[in-house]
């Protein structure tokens, strides 16, 4: 594939492990972003200042850059933008999803609709135009609901409601997060929830992503729904994993799915597995970066190149070598002003550290995150299993001192 180009829509951070990977295939880099000090313009081949919300502008640079040298292909990571894929895909012949596969994965109720029409288990749900009508839903099904708009991720305007809340804050709180201005309410299940990632191609998938997530601080940031990373392996048996991943993988193909990935959101109930929702990309932050590789030795981000680039993956790259304990942790100190940082050289030192990493600087203002995108920093830690990283996890947190004031 030494031959091929690809463009990378975003060149944040959460672009660069795609960049170094295509990089690592021979394949040549163009990147396009917005901001113009984006880190990953100094690692692509080539860049624009382009929106990669813009479809306009970006299918004229597009036009303009082919003049001189081919694109083969387009893709994102960790950015929600499937519907400018599929636009692009659309225009120029590549690789990628449907214009109604990017609808039903960007829109939670059309998602919800269409895994209800498969046959697929969701909880209850129904759009809301008013607090009435919420009161009336939460009156049939009971709490514990969760609300949330109907076109956002990264759990922006997503509340837990037991009861014990202003509905009408929340609701409204809620519908401004939404681009549409729409909000939906879901039945909460109680039971372990599961990030999952898979690669589908015509009649194969796998699904090397497999990770439990972590809500311990569920009452810290209550009614927000605030997660706080992820550990691989999953505490559940190899046979519930299985019956997760066919779930997956009939959800990914209820959306249209045909040739590329799609991220999974799935609780486990004492009824067995219910799907969240799904996006069809990549995912941001760790996942496909860290917790896959490092958990069992599998770069997805590879294959989801290829198939963009119009090349079938090779499935059994997808099968796991190993298997080892990894967690990644989110950073939250108390609201203040970031002075500095302690004991960091001695964390840094442990071998099993691969990653700590703030999103703030010292002197920026930090307060309780709204959303995902709020967390103060991250570090990830592997181990021989779970046990041994959840140990590791809990020396980083209780060594590292950040200091607010």
């Amino acid at each position: 594939m030494a031959d091929k180009r690809l463009l990378i829509l975003g060149a944040s951070e959460d672009q660069l492990f795609a960049v170094k990977t295509a990089h690592e295939m021979g394949i040549e880099v163009v990147v396009v972003d917005m901001n113009p000090n984006s880190v990953g313009f100094k690692y692509a081949d080539d860049y624009a200042e382009v929106s990669t919300r813009d479809v306009d502008a970006l299918i004229a640079f597009i036009d303009e850059y082919q003049k001189k040298m081919e694109i083969h292909g387009v893709m994102t990571m960790g950015s929600d933008i499937p519907d400018i894929l599929a636009a692009l895909c659309d225009k120029f012949g590549w690789i990628g999803p449907s214009k109604q596969t990017a609808y039903w994965g960007t829109n939670k109720y059309a998602m919800k609709t269409r895994f209800k029409e498969c046959g697929i288990p969701i909880p209850y749900f129904s759009l809301v135009d008013s607090v009435s009508e919420l009161e009336e839903v939460i009156d049939e099904i009971k709490y514990p609901v969760v609300i949330k708009p109907v076109d956002r991720s990264g759990s922006r305007g997503v509340f837990k409601l037991d009861g014990t809340r202003n509905i009408n804050r929340l609701f409204h709180e809620s519908k401004s997060e939404s681009f549409s201005g729409q909000v939906m309410v879901e039945k909460y299940l109680k039971g372990l929830q599961i990030s999952t990632e898979t690669i589908l191609y015509d009649d194969e998938a796998e699904t090397p992503g497999f990770a439990d997530r972590n809500y311990e601080l569920l009452d810290r940031f209550a009614p927000r729904i605030i997660e706080n990373g992820g550990t691989v392996p999953s505490s559940l048996s190899l046979d519930v994993q299985e019956e997760v991943k066919e779930l997956v993988t009939r959800s990914a193909r209820a959306l249209g799915v045909k040739r590329g990935v799609t991220k999974g959101d799935v609780v486990m109930t004492d009824d067995g597995p219910y799907m969240i929702e799904m996006a069809v990309r990549l995912s941001g932050g760790d996942f496909s970066e860290s917790l896959i590789p490092l958990g069992c030795g599998v770069n997805i981000v590879k294959s989801v190149i290829q198939i963009v680039l119009g090349e079938k993956p090779d499935f059994r790259e997808l099968k796991p070598k190993f298997n080892r304990g990894v967690m990644n942790r989110y950073l939250f100190p108390d609201e203040g002003t970031f002075r500095s940082v302690g004991n960091r050289e001695i964390i840094e030192n442990k071998k099993w550290l691969k990653k700590l990493e703030f999103f703030y600087q010292i002197g920026d203002k930090y307060k309780d995150p709204t959303s995902h995108a709020d967390r103060f920093g991250v570090f990830i830690v592997v181990g021989e299993n779970a046990e041994e990283a959840h140990k590791h996890s809990k020396w980083v947190y209780e060594k590292l001192i950040i200091n607010m004031e």
